[in-house]
Formats: C-alpha cells, sequence, structure tokens
C-alpha cells in the first residue's frame, strides 16, 4: 500500500510540486539531460514519467527539430504539465512507463528524469525502453544518489525520525532515494538486453527562498504528504512548521542552499 501510495501525485501536489520542487531539485538536472540529449540530436524522442513538464520544457527548447511525447502515468501531474508548455513539436500521452503503447524501434532516445523509482517492476520498465528504441538508439535516464549526498531531503528525514519515532514515514528513503545502487542498476539494465551502459554521477546545488519553501516542496508536494496526515490527519502545517525551523537552523533563515547528487545513465545496445 505505501509503495502504491508514493505514485499519487493528486490534488494541490502537482501545483506545489511545480512551485517548490522543480526548482528547488529538478532545473538543474532538466538542463543536463537536455544538453546531453542535444548532443546526440535525435530526431524521435520520448520521454517517460514527465511529472509537471520541467525536463520536457527543456528538451523542446534543446531540440526545435526532435519529434517530442512527453508521457506520464500520473495524468494529475501530465493535465498540469499541458497548461505550462505548447509547442509544435511536442505531443502529451499518458502512458505507463511498463506497458508502453508505442511499436517496436519508434523512437532514437528515450529519456526519463527520477522516474524509474516509481516501476514496480525495474527490468520490466527497461525492456519497454529498450523495445521502443531504434537500433543505435539511447536510454538516457536519473536518479537520486543516497540520501547522504542530498543535504534536504537527508534534514528531512532525519527530523521525522525524531517526530514519529515509532512509525516514522520512510517515502524519500524508499523511493526517491532508495534505488541509487548503481551496481544494481547496471545488472538490470543488462537483464533487460542493454550492453552499452555508461553512468556519471552529477553534483549540483539546491537552492531555495528559504528553508519553509524547501520545506513545502518536500512535506507538501509530494507523497510524502500522505504519509504525514496519515500519522497525523490535522497535523501538516504543524508539521511543516516543526521542520522549516529544523532547517533553517541549519541552513540559514534567509536563502538556503544544499548539496544535490544524481547517478546519470546512458544505455543502448
Amino acid at each position: 500500500m505505501a509503495e502504491q501510495n508514493d505514485r499519487a501525485f493528486t490534488g494541490s501536489i502537482p501545483a506545489l510540486y511545480e512551485r517548490y520542487m522543480v526548482p528547488l531539485l529538478f532545473v538543474p538536472y532538466a538542463e543536463d539531460v537536455a544538453a546531453r540529449a542535444k548532443a546526440l540530436a535525435p530526431r524521435r524522442l520520448l520521454e517517460i514519467a514527465a511529472g509537471t513538464g520541467v525536463v520536457t520544457r527543456a528538451l523542446a527548447a534543446a531540440l526545435p527539430a526532435t519529434a517530442i511525447t512527453a508521457t506520464d502515468l500520473n495524468e494529475a501531474m501530465l493535465d498540469f504539465a499541458i497548461t505550462k508548455l505548447t509547442a509544435h513539436h511536442v505531443t502529451w500521452r499518458p502512458a505507463d512507463g511498463q506497458a508502453l503503447p508505442f511499436p517496436d524501434a519508434s523512437f532514437d532516445m528515450v529519456v526519463c528524469q527520477f522516474g524509474i523509482m516509481f516501476f514496480p517492476d525495474r527490468v520490466r520498465g527497461f525492456r519497454e525502453a529498450r523495445r521502443v528504441l531504434a537500433p543505435g538508439g539511447r536510454y538516457l535516464f536519473s536518479v537520486w544518489a543516497d540520501l547522504g549526498a542530498n543535504d534536504f531531503p537527508e534534514a528531512i528525514t532525519e527530523v521525522l525520525e525524531a517526530r514519529f519515532p515509532a512509525n516514522p514515514p520512510r517515502f524519500l528513503m524508499r523511493t526517491p532515494y532508495g534505488h541509487h545502487n548503481i551496481e544494481h542498476l547496471t545488472r538490470d539494465l543488462a537483464a533487460a538486453g542493454f550492453t552499452d551502459i555508461k553512468v556519471e554521477s552529477v553534483d549540483r546545488t539546491s537552492r531555495a527562498a528559504s528553508a519553509r519553501d524547501a520545506t513545502i516542496g518536500f512535506l507538501q508536494g509530494s507523497p510524502l504528504r500522505a504519509e504525514i496526515e496519515a500519522r497525523e490527519p490535522e497535523g501538516l502545517e504543524a508539521v511543516t512548521a516543526e521542520v522549516a525551523e529544523a532547517l533553517a537552523q541549519r541552513f540559514g533563515r534567509g536563502a538556503v542552499e544544499g548539496r544535490l547528487r544524481a547517478h546519470v545513465f546512458s544505455a543502448g545496445g
């Protein structure tokens, strides 16, 4: 049940995610992935788990001559993304990354930024990406490194562990920051049929206008919200205030910065 809730980006979450989480975490890596894609100049590109479209927007700007198909399983996120970008070379479509509704060899590139952690069966998802890739195509995807290399989620997890010692919310540890093992990911890619596998760890800086903004992003703009509300149904604002104060004590009371690290994979074959 917890893993099903990890994919529940509903209600006000898409708007909060876009406002707080996208600039905090995702813009730096969207720019990185778009630059990598541009260097390979694909004619047909599929994006899986597009979310609110931060990568889609970067890809659309970097690849104006590329036919881009942006997909997500969560229609609430996709509906929000569509409002943020209108471009003649971008098509939006709901799709399950583990059962893609496209023929074999439909794309020269498949991109998935921070989405594979939501696959119930990672090898199956990788097989689908390989199936829709044309010969010579590339699969680009990124995953977060461990919590210890990502300052804000690590600090938030520590505060929540103290607040709920008997049953701490584990969404961050379990899902976004729980799929960082490069050896395991490489093994799963090989099991899916990929042979040319490269990985690079990429460090960036996370920035927010305040500790409270960073806290709202994580606690109210992600499925972590449901875990907190399940433990303290009327306590979301109180928990947000407590976590924000802890972050302010650690990172400062003005604009805040923290470390980011992700692993970026490129696979073909």
